[in-house]
């Protein structure tokens, strides 16, 4: 009789939690969109390519914002392997502080610290990102990070509390190690950037730029005064 009854109440506890499953870990929350209405309000942004390109369709997209002791950095380029940034006292590359966003062969993007030993760049260990997030989605790398606006005085993590030029680099990567860049000059900021003055600035890439150039506007100016004299 009272294993029957413990059966029977078995039976009724199933019944009674049927319809409840056990809890399960709530979702990941996915990559928030870079938004780049904010850009030279609220953060500072570079946009390499097309005139009026955004985060999702520029060549190279980077942002910039101070959160406390911190920078955010958001970074994003038209690629299957890498994009970084890199901070420089000279425009060249070479004894740079790099910050790049790896596409690996498992899919994941990774944050890794690079330093630039003439045109080769060296990772580097000590890591100062933090609050680590990416995503490779639509043939593009795209990951936000922060570091700290400050570090005691570290030959390969700059202070950011001063202001560098920014190099502006992406390429291919093989099994997760970066590559060569895609392009043989890649960008980089016409002046020294300030992480306490937030701008949004355009550069167009290449295939935008042909006609501005001071050799082709004299060329068509050439050519214009040629069509307009006629030939002899």
């Amino acid at each position: 009789y009272c294993l029957l009854l413990f059966v029977l109440c078995l039976v009724t506890v199933d019944s009674d939690y049927a319809g409840y499953p056990f809890p399960t870990a709530p979702p990941v929350d996915p990559f928030a969109k870079i938004r780049v209405d904010d850009c030279g309000k609220t953060k500072g942004c570079f946009r390499y390519g097309k005139p009026g390109c955004n985060a999702e369709t520029c060549d190279y997209f980077l942002s910039y914002r101070r959160i406390g002791a911190d920078v955010e950095f958001e970074l994003s380029a038209d690629t299957d392997g890498w994009v970084a940034v890199g901070f420089s006292s000279d425009k060249k590359m070479g004894g740079d502080d790099v910050m790049a966003c790896v596409h690996d062969d498992n899919g994941r993007v990774r944050i890794q610290h690079f330093y630039n030993v003439g045109q080769w760049a060296k990772e580097i260990q000590r890591n100062p990102a933090r609050d680590e997030e990416g995503v490779f989605e639509n043939n593009r790398v795209t990951c936000r990070f922060k570091r700290p606006v400050y570090v005691p005085r570290e030959e390969t993590i700059v202070d950011l509390h001063l202001s560098w030029y920014y190099l502006f680099a992406w390429g291919p990567a093989i099994q997760g190690s970066i590559t060569r860049h895609d392009i043989d000059s890649p960008p980089v900021s016409e002046r020294v950037v300030s992480i306490y003055k937030y701008e949004d600035i355009f550069m167009p890439s290449a295939a935008y730029q042909t006609f501005s150039s001071p050799f082709c506007l004299l060329l068509i100016v050439a050519l214009t005064f040629y069509l307009l004299m006629g030939t002899p």
